[in-house]
């Protein structure tokens, strides 16, 4: 992968990070993404537990009707 960055951003990198400079990028990537994924796991929690978010579903979901479902092949299969 090539990246690239704001020189002043690239010198102070060099300068503050001497060697291991893989490491330290990969390090801050996975940090960085654990970070984003926990804030996602936050909103989806927010949003589950939300009374707004689930009147909302249960009217949509009075609007389907259950004749039109498609049934899925592992729900009907026959158990053996």
């Amino acid at each position: 992968m090539t990246f690239t960055i704001p020189e002043a951003l690239a010198a102070e990198f060099v300068r503050q990070v001497p060697r291991g400079r893989s490491t330290y990028v990969a390090e801050a990537i996975a940090a960085k993404l654990h970070e984003r994924e926990q804030r996602m796991v936050q909103a989806c929690e927010v949003a589950n537990n939300s009374t707004d978010v689930l009147a909302i579903e249960r009217e949509w979901d009075s609007l389907i009707d259950k004749g039109d479902l498609i049934e899925e092949p592992w729900n009907i299969a026959p158990t053996r």
